[in-house]
């Protein structure tokens, strides 16, 4: 079944598991930057907003420990992870291994439900990256994971899944100078005529370009910031 990638406003902890909604919660927190880098995690205040008891929010901090979003320190607790540019290194270099023959895979064997599907995430990627909002971020990797889901390929789907959680922060950084929005939404757009057209190998190759030019964009401004 294929994930929607409508972002639904959370007014009751009661559907599913809460630690799995709390995990949910506050990961949108940290990737759109609500809790910021290196500041402590108020548990008793997080808590107390959502009317909740702490046992089940530690539970979703260790997961997001898990996850790479945040770290615990002793009698301190928990922290939200710095950006890095190792870490930034890392990611990218992950996916440039694993994303650029998925999406050619994909290409090829995408229905129709799932073009269909692609496209409208695309639109309402554009539409957050010209209003400039939280939900850029969000919608980039659900376009991103869109071209790679129909592959079939569910083990290497799911690590880069992971790639692109750890990776959204540094999107939101990579797209703080002016114009890289444009050239962004102009690349996904080539990237996703490609793939509409199963051209797997060409699509393959922009998409590759496209992460090397964000890796490199994001080394100069991380390495600027650690200095």
């Amino acid at each position: 079944m294929m994930r929607a990638f409508e972002a639904k406003p959370m007014t009751k902890l009661i559907v599913r598991n809460l630690a799995e909604q709390l995990v949910d919660l506050v990961r949108d927190r940290i990737l759109n930057g609500t809790i910021s880098a290196d500041q402590p995690i108020r548990q008793d205040t997080l808590a107390a907003e959502l009317g909740i008891s702490k046992i089940p929010l530690r539970e979703a901090l260790t997961r997001l420990e898990q996850e790479g979003l945040v770290r615990s320190q002793v009698n301190r607790g928990y922290f939200v992870r710095s950006l890095s540019a190792a870490e930034a290194e890392e990611v990218y270099a992950l996916r440039l291994k694993l994303e650029p023959e998925l999406v050619a895979l994909a290409a090829e064997r995408a229905t129709e439900d799932e073009r269909q599907y692609a496209i409208r995430v695309l639109d309402e990627l554009d539409k957050a990256t010209d209003a400039h909002g939280d939900g850029v971020g969000r919608f980039n990797r659900a376009f991103h994971l869109a071209l790679i889901q129909p592959s079939g390929q569910s083990i290497t789907t799911h690590l880069l899944e992971r790639l692109h959680v750890l990776g959204e922060r540094y999107v939101r950084k990579h797209l703080e100078p002016l114009g890289r929005d444009q050239r962004a939404n102009d690349e996904h757009s080539t990237i996703l005529r490609l793939w509409l057209n199963r051209d797997g190998n060409a699509a393959a190759s922009v998409i590759e370009s496209h992460i090397e030019k964000t890796i490199v964009d994001l080394r100069r401004q991380l390495t600027a910031v650690q200095d």
